[in-house]
């Protein structure tokens, strides 16, 4: 599979990971690969471990997998773990290790730690920054040194956000023993839900149901104007339903659809730009979505299934505008349609791999009779194993099953090194307040205006986003956002308020300077990766409407009757239309310059959420219509 980056240009993850080990550290690795991977896939079908093991074997086991596959350095040895990393495998064993073992009496002298916790405390927070650099790079622990250097400086800060100052051991004992740090929220969501659907992910890739995932939306939309770009998005669609990675995503089914495109006309920094755009989507549609979905379901106390049905609908106006100016690109361009010889046929696809819907649809169905998503998950992997035996080709043979295993953990440690910073970042949060004092200091700027607050949200989610995983990103900045949003002052029910933060979180994927998701479609499409971002920032600008829509807007089906339900979904649907056709310039032929303004004010009227601008609305377009029409064009 390609990497992120095939271009000095384009930083990924994944610079430092090991091209290849050695046999004997190969094995070593596969081994520990294989027993996170069997323990939680037990731990789904027969009942979790209890606390202590279940987040304790995760992280042990992540760090030191970690260490093995990811170098020190980039000039450290390429095919074998060097002394660093021995220590720092040693030291994630010491550390998590003690945390397991005296689990019990540490909850029995809490707040009276001795010398010898605050030491292991200490040596587990410098790992889970190291871990966190080499998997994502160095923004994360940046910024929870200096949320350490804020606990610590409280009383000599702006009196806006001053406190009363820690001392060091106080910030230890909060970030590696309170369940807000280390062993908190994030790597607690990460060991019950998240990880079991990267490895349903990596089963799926083996089993051949990636294919037919690809040649079901090339059946359905390849001959069409724009076919190849079509493809895109509904492959995307289906693949990141169930991958909840975008970047992941863009990789897995662009290494495809990006050749196609190109193929077909499309410009190679567009086609990377589409594939990076649509895979952003998966994150927003279920029946997985992305990590930040369960946490969602932690820290809302809804459950999952609730969460994933009210997304149904702006998952779907994701892909209809991404899907809708791909359509006006193709038109503007003149492109090409996918020759017919290259589209298989419908009827002929399904007759002979219907039963490759099976693991989505049993997903769902557990979903929908109310068991949890890893109860789900787990039965999907069985069905999934099952399924490919309908084939001699795809059989999961013993040897494919440990690989899915291998390739299942090893897709999780980028988002799992990123835990324990995320943990102490949260824990620092907490400690100091900052959670009471941001939402002071936004409200005494926005008042009770919802578009102002969303505004300056989306602003501090974008710097918070400059290379931090989008899971990250959406975690911390909720922490501090949320409060605001469903405050007095702005009244917004609290699954808008997260779906507002959740939408914005994602634009680190996509919004240069720093967007790994368009950076690895134009690695592929061999594109200039600034040129990609941009073009990826204009088909994701939706990203930046649903925000609004959910703060203004009975989007979700909260808080409204039927009627209201349903002409805020009529509404959506044409505005994000309208939206898709005045972001490329171009209807019946290119827009000239007062009929783009005719059409941004009729998505703006469509928008807003009332019956009789929505008819002015319908005018506007009609207007503009016509005169394109008489035009000549």
């Amino acid at each position: 599979m390609m990497t992120q980056t095939e271009t000095k240009d384009a930083v990924s993850y994944e610079s430092l990971q090991r091209p290849e080990l050695k046999k004997t550290y190969k094995w070593i690795f596969e081994f520990g690969a294989a027993v996170l991977v069997l323990f939680y896939l037990y731990s789904a079908g027969f009942g979790s471990a209890s606390e202590q093991y279940h987040l304790g074997f995760y992280l042990l086991l992540t760090f030191a997998l970690i260490a093995v596959v990811y170098r020190c350095r980039p000039n450290s040895p390429t095919s074998r773990p060097s002394l660093l990393d021995l220590l720092l495998i040693v030291g994630s064993i010491f550390t998590v290790g003690y945390w397991i073992i005296e689990y019990p009496k540490l909850a029995d002298r809490a707040g009276n730690y001795n010398q010898l916790d605050i030491i292991v405390g200490a040596i587990a927070i410098i790992i889970s920054f190291e871990v966190s650099r080499r998997t994502v790079g160095w923004a994360l622990p940046i910024i929870a040194i200096v949320g350490i250097l804020y606990a610590l400086f409280g009383r000599s800060m702006p009196d806006a956000i001053a406190h009363k100052g820690f001392p060091l051991r106080r910030i230890i004992e909060y970030s590696f023993f309170s369940q807000a740090g280390v062993f908190g929220i994030m790597a607690n969501v990460m060991a019950t839900y998240v990880i079991l659907f990267i490895f349903f992910g990596a089963f799926l890739e083996k089993s051949g149901v990636g294919q037919f995932f690809i040649n079901l939306p090339m059946s359905l939309a390849g001959r069409s104007t724009g076919g190849a770009a079509k493809v895109s998005v509904m492959t995307s669609g289906f693949f990141g339903s169930v991958a909840g990675s975008a970047i992941a995503n863009t990789v897995a089914t662009g290494t495809f659809t990006i050749p196609l495109m190109k193929r077909t006309g499309f410009r190679p920094h567009v086609a990377g730009a589409v594939e990076a755009s649509a895979s952003v989507g998966g994150q927003f549609l279920p029946p997985v979505m992305g990590a930040g979905a369960f946490l969602m379901a932690e820290r809302t106390g809804l459950p999952y299934s609730q969460i994933a049905l009210l997304s149904i609908v702006p998952a779907g106006l994701y892909f209809l505008s991404v899907w809708v100016m791909v359509h006006f690109e193709a038109k503007k361009q003149g492109l090409e349609r996918i020759p017919a010889e290259e589209t298989p046929k419908l009827g002929a696809l399904l007759k002979g791999g219907w039963y490759y819907l099976l693991p989505l649809l049993t997903l769902i169905g557990i979903l929908v009779a109310g068991y949890t998503a890893y109860k789900a998950a787990f039965f999907a992997i069985l069905v999934t194993i099952g399924v490919s035996y309908f084939r001699p080709e795809t059989r999961l043979t013993p040897i494919r099953i440990w690989e899915a295993m291998v390739t299942g953990a090893k897709n999780s440690l980028a988002i799992g090194g990123a835990v324990g910073t995320i943990g102490i970042i949260v824990a620092v949060i907490d400690l100091t307040g900052l959670g009471r004092i941001f939402p002071d200091l936004v409200l005494s700027v926005a008042g009770d205006n919802r578009a102002i607050a969303v505004l300056l949200l989306a602003a501090a989610s974008l710097i918070l986003g400059m290379g931090i995983p989008v899971t990250a990103a959406y975690l911390i900045t909720s922490e501090l956002a949320v409060p605001i949003l469903t405050s007095p002052e702005m009244g917004i029910p609290i699954i808008a308020a997260h779906l507002i933060i959740f939408w914005l979180s994602q634009d680190s994927n996509i919004t240069p300077p720093v967007a790994l998701g368009a950076y690895a479609g134009a690695a592929i499409a061999r594109a200039d990766p600034w040129k990609t971002g941009w073009a990826c920032f204009k088909f994701a600008k939706l990203l930046y409407i649903m925000p609004l829509l959910f703060a203004y807007t009975h989007i979700l089906f909260t808080g409204g009757t039927s009627l209201q339900y349903i002409l805020s979904v009529v509404t959506a649907v044409v505005g994000t239309i309208i939206f898709s056709i005045v972001t490329m310039g171009y209807f019946v032929r290119k827009t000239y310059w007062y009929e783009w303004i005719l059409l941004a004010l009729a998505a703006f009227l469509a928008y807003i959420y009332n019956i009789w601008t929505f008819v002015l609305a319908l005018v506007l377009v009609a207007v503009v219509y016509v005169l394109q029409k008489r035009s000549g064009a």
